[in-house]
């Protein structure tokens, strides 16, 4: 199977994976229960799934007024746009 393809499944995965975490983590935050630290939703952003935590922060009502969230997610996933420009430029 082509690379690219691999990177498509990838990112998708780490995205979808990203969007069940925030609404995990607003779930439990609703229950009382133990939460998803955030250095753990942030380490999924940074290994691409910053679309996925933006969306679901926004579908879920969770994060939105942690300024950490709202301005670092959004740069993040310009990281992520760069990353994957480069990764797909020069892997063949």
């Amino acid at each position: 199977m082509n690379i690219y393809i691999y990177f498509i499944i990838y990112i998708i995965a780490i995205n979808l994976l990203s969007f069940y975490v925030m609404y995990s983590d607003k779930s439990k935050a609703i229950r009382n229960a133990r939460r998803i630290p955030e250095k753990s939703i942030f380490l999924l952003c940074f290994l691409g799934g910053s679309l996925g935590t933006y969306l679901g922060m926004y579908k879920f009502r969770h994060k939105t007024k942690h300024i950490n969230f709202v301005v670092m997610v959004p740069v993040i996933f310009l990281l992520n746009i760069i990353m994957a420009y480069f990764i797909l430029k020069y892997i063949k």
